[in-house]
Formats: structure tokens, C-alpha cells, sequence
């Protein structure tokens, strides 16, 4: 090999250590992680202002995930839904704890109507019912999710269920907490 061709020693490894210590390096991130127990998911629902309420949604934590927001909320439905919805800008995530029932995914509103934006599920729709859903039960441990723009809703429930919902908000409509 001509001289011309090589570098000294001393830069070679300099250059060669220089490109471990950057490729050896994991992608950062400013955000930390955040840890709700279980006292603060019951407390959530135990704050609702109307514990007779058929539906309390209570958000527990909102947090900034890197560009979007990550949201948990506990759930309780004494009954089935009066009305179907549809979330625009939310993807949920729902995790059964306890009770099931019946949730009808997908279709279309039947009677749709825009809704104002709320502060738990963004801005969407509302309607009477869905037409051409597919209908399926759930119970404890089951995992369902609705991307935005899916209608859903609870057409029958075998009483009292409890469920998480996993909110992920790319266009950051829910407050953070």
C-alpha cells in the first residue's frame, strides 16, 4: 500500500473509536417515564362528581410522548351506550378489567352528528346506533382497539364492567395531567 494511502496510527484509532462511541450510543429522549398505581386508577373513579352515573370516564394521566400525547383513563358503565360515537383525532385502547358485554365496532353512524370537542375524547361524532358493525363480546382481559374515525359503542352489558382506555393523541387535543 502506498504511503499516501495510509494515515498514522494514532488518527486511525481515534477515528475508529470516535465512530464506536457514536454508533454505540442508544437514541435519547427528554421525556421520562411516568408510573400510575393502582390507588390513583380507584381514586380516579372515585372522584367522579356522579358515582350513580351510567358512564364515568375518568382521565388519570395525560403526559408529552416525544410529538404526541399518551392518555390513561378508568372507565365504569353501569349500561349499554345510548349512543354510538366516533373520535376523530384519538386512537384508544381498551383493556377489560371486570364485567363484559357486548361492543359493536365499526360501520356507520346511523343519524351522525358532529360533536364539539370534549376534553376526554377529542372532537368526533355521535349518532343513534351503528349499521353494518361487526358485534363481539368482551370480558375481563380481553384488549380491543379503536384507531380514530371507527364507530363504537356498547350495545348490551351483563352488568357493571370496569375497563382502561389507553388514549394516544398525535395532534396533542387532550390536556395534559
Amino acid at each position: 500500500m502506498s504511503k499516501f494511502m495510509s494515515l498514522p496510527k494514532w488518527i486511525e484509532l481515534t477515528l475508529l473509536g470516535a465512530c464506536v462511541a457514536v454508533y454505540a450510543q442508544a437514541p435519547k429522549s427528554s421525556a421520562s417515564a411516568t408510573y400510575v398505581t393502582p390507588a390513583e386508577m380507584t381514586a380516579a373513579l372515585k372522584s367522579a362528581p356522579n358515582q350513580a352515573a351510567p358512564l364515568i370516564d375518568r382521565p388519570v394521566r395525560v403526559i408529552e410522548a416525544g410529538g404526541h400525547n399518551l392518555g390513561v383513563a378508568m372507565v365504569q358503565r353501569t349500561r349499554a351506550d345510548q349512543n354510538a360515537l366516533i373520535h376523530e383525532k384519538i386512537d384508544e385502547i381498551y383493556y377489560v378489567l371486570e364485567g363484559g358485554g357486548t361492543l359493536i365496532t365499526g360501520g356507520t353512524l346511523v343519524n351522525p352528528k358532529q360533536t364539539s370537542s370534549s376534553p376526554t375524547i377529542g372532537p368526533g361524532w355521535s349518532g343513534s346506533s351503528i349499521q353494518g358493525g361487526e358485534s363481539r363480546r368482551v370480558a375481563a382481559g380481553d384488549v380491543v382497539f379503536i384507531p380514530a374515525g371507527v364507530a363504537h359503542m356498547y350495545s348490551q352489558l351483563d352488568g357493571t364492567i370496569h375497563y382502561l382506555i389507553y388514549r394516544v393523541d398525535p395532534n396533542r387535543v387532550l390536556a395534559l395531567k
